[in-house]
Formats: C-alpha cells, structure tokens, sequence
C-alpha cells in the first residue's frame, strides 16, 4: 500500500475568509454569526478565540462574557462561497479534486509517482503554498495524507491549525492510538455510547477487533467497511441515502410575533421545498417547530403523501400553524422528512398535482435565471431578507437555488 490521498481542511474557514478580506480583525478573537443578535449561536470561531473556551455552537451572549474583546461579525454565505470556488482552483493548481465533500473540505486522489511518500508530502506543501499565495495568507489549511480518503481525513484533523500530517501503511494501526475515538470520522456521540457499552473505550481496542466483531457492533456490512478504513484498505465509499431537507431560523426582534413567525416559516418552506427539488428528492412529511423562550417549545408534523411542490407544503404548514400554542417565537424551522429519490417516485397522477408541480419548477428556472427572489409566494414578501442562505456542512450552495 502506498499513499493515495490527500485531505484538504480549511482551518475556522468562516472566521478565516474575514479575516483575510478584513485585516483589522487578523490575530483578533473573532465569532461568525448568522444574525447579529445575542441569542444567536457562533457559527465558526476564530484560533485567537478558542483559548477563551468559546466554540462552534455557543450562544453570543456567552462567548461575549467569556471574551471583552470579542469580535462578532455577521455571516456573508456568498463570499464564503465564492472563496471556497477559489480555493478549489488553487489546489487544482496542484493537484486534481477528485470530490469536494463541504465548503471547506476536498480531497484528491494521487497519482504514480505522487503515491511516494516524499512526493505526496511535496505535493502537499505545494497545495498549501498555491492557497497562500492566489487565496490569501490568512487562509490557513490542514492537510492529511493517507492511503485512503479516511485516513487522510483523520491525518489533517491531527494537527491543526495549518498542520501537515502523514499516515503511511507502516504506521497503521498505532499511529491512530492517541487518538479518541469521538476523533474518527463518523464516530459521533452515539457511536461512541454504543462502543463503550460493548468495553471498547479506546481507538487501540477498537483496531483489535475481528472483521465480524465490527459487524455485529455496527449492526450492518457498514463494520466491515471500518475494518478496512482502519488497515489502510482503498474501498470504494458506500453511497448514502439523504434523509432530511430542512432550515431553521433565530427570529430578530421586530419579527418574534405570529405573523413574523408564519411569514418566516413559509419563506423557509419555499428554500427547503426548491432545494428538494434541486437534488432530486420527494419528501414523505412536513416537520415545524418553534421555539419559545425558557426553553418551551412546539413540533408537529403531517403526511404530503409524496411531494416535491411547494403550495402543497404551504397548505400543509397551514394546518398546523392553526395548532401552535400562544407566545413570543424566537427562533423557527422546518424539516422535510421520509425522502424518497426522484428515480424510485412515481409522478403525479391528476392534473392538478402536475399543475403545482409545474408551478414550482417554472419558479425555480425562474429563479435560478434571474436571482432566487425574482418569484415567490405573496406571504413572505416582508421577510425576503430574513432567512437567508445558510451554508450547511457537507453542501455548498448554488446561488441559483434558494438553500
């Protein structure tokens, strides 16, 4: 086995892209927030404010209180995007992308002579350099190198910021023994659970088990697949089923009312709705909820037998607003549930859900041409600038369609 890939990880990428178009904020702690209020959470935050304890998800109140100097700044999606294509050019530069797996995560596959551990680590340095010099200097990076994509990914979550990290044949397993488990790629908290209830709290035990242990505690062909990543065996990834579309928004002030909150609710709807259709995908069930204060809130959820269009998921929300409880909403979302891909959907039966269909496409060419909010529904015209583009962690937007 030799080395194959090679892992791509923008460092705080959020807080980065400001702080390299806006220098006053360079080797300042800084917060990226998607609105600019209090009761909003970071939705990236830069080096200079980790050693505070402020991280990735933590209320602006709070990080305000545990840093004086914080600097808070409103999230820009489109300019992250368009940094994130730039990025992909430099390293193209270098080396061919062979799958863009977030906006701020690539990969590439190496070739020949690349596959040389002195080479792949040149190579490397050369992809750190071509971002640098044709994205910014303060566009810091992680790169890992490994014999396969999961490996490569753990190798650049090993040293951060701007690290360079190698994971050869020859260092397997124990170069991955310091590591916690909740450190592997896929290994999130219930995982993790599930692993200590069967005594394997360490990564050196979970690399000892048997092929067959892996599946039976994975429950699933998924284990064996694990047994390979972890001995630096090249398997084709399993190709995944999406199972939500959704968005949720923290309401400004001026809109935490019911009228705000519907209005917003349904513009939300309108984004989810378009973005169903722009991956290919029906959805089975229409989920809200609501926030209210003091940690009280709403859900409730209705069957859409199988749609893609958006008036019938606005008809639907109706319904359910009707039972929503009395109170000052703070933040709202909504969630397209039990998707079933385009190829295994039949098409509408009677004219008048092919007419809606109709309907929703005709808007989203629309839109795409001429700018996502040349049309849309009446009831959310006071709020087209509230939910606006969000950038999720494993898509990167097309500006054409509302996300």
């Amino acid at each position: 086995m030799t080395i194959k890939k090679l892992f791509v990880d923008m460092n705080a990428y959020f807080a980065s892209v400001e702080q390299q178009l806006r220098p006053e904020l360079r080797h300042r702690p800084v917060v990226v927030a998607p609105v600019m209020t209090d009761s909003t959470c970071c939705i990236a935050v830069s080096y200079e404010a980790k050693p505070f304890g402020i991280n990735t998800g933590m209320q602006i109140g709070r990080a305000r209180r545990l840093c004086s100097g914080l600097q808070v700044v409103e999230g820009r999606p489109e300019i992250y995007v368009e940094v994130h294509h730039k990025i992909v050019e430099a390293v193209e530069s270098c080396a061919h992308v062979d799958e863009v797996h977030s906006i701020d995560e690539m990969s590439c596959g190496l070739i020949g002579a690349q596959r040389r551990p002195e080479r792949a680590v040149e190579l490397a340095r050369q992809v750190k350099a071509a971002i640098r010099r044709k994205v910014g200097e303060y566009m810091r990076c992680s790169a890992g190198l490994g014999p396969n994509q999961f490996l490569a990914k753990v190798a650049a979550e090993m040293q951060k910021p701007n690290g360079l990290t190698v994971i050869a044949p020859d260092d397997l397993p124990h170069k991955l023994y310091g590591l916690d488990l909740i450190n592997l790629p896929g290994i999130g908290s219930r995982m993790r659970d599930r692993l200590h209830r069967r005594g394997i709290r360490t990564v050196r035990q979970l690399c000892a088990l048997s092929k067959k242990d892996m599946r039976r505690i994975w429950q699933s062909v998924l284990g064996e697949l694990w047994w390979h990543r972890l001995r630096g065996h090249d398997l084709p990834e399993q190709p995944t089923q999406r199972r939500t579309v959704g968005h949720s928004h923290v309401l400004p002030p001026h809109l935490r009312n019911e009228a705000g909150a519907r209005a917003v609710l349904m513009r939300l709807i309108h984004k989810a709705a378009a973005r169903l259709r722009h991956i290919g995908y029906w959805a089975g069930q229409l989920s809200v909820h609501v926030a209210y204060p003091e940690g009280k809130g709403w859900k409730a959820h209705a069957p859409l037998g199988l749609c893609q269009d958006t008036l019938t998921m606005v008809e639907t929300f109706c319904e359910l607003w009707k039972r929503r409880p009395s109170g000052e909403p703070i933040r709202v979302g909504v969630v397209l549930l039990d998707l079933v891909a385009h190829r295994y959907a039949t098409n509408p039966l009677f004219a008048a859900e092919e007419n809606r269909l109709k309907l929703a496409r005709a808007m989203d060419r629309l839109n795409g041409r001429f700018g996502s909010n040349t049309i849309y529904f009446g009831g959310t015209h006071k709020v087209l600038e509230s939910a606006p583009t969000r950038i999720a962690f494993t898509v990167v937007p097309d500006f054409g369609v509302p996300v």
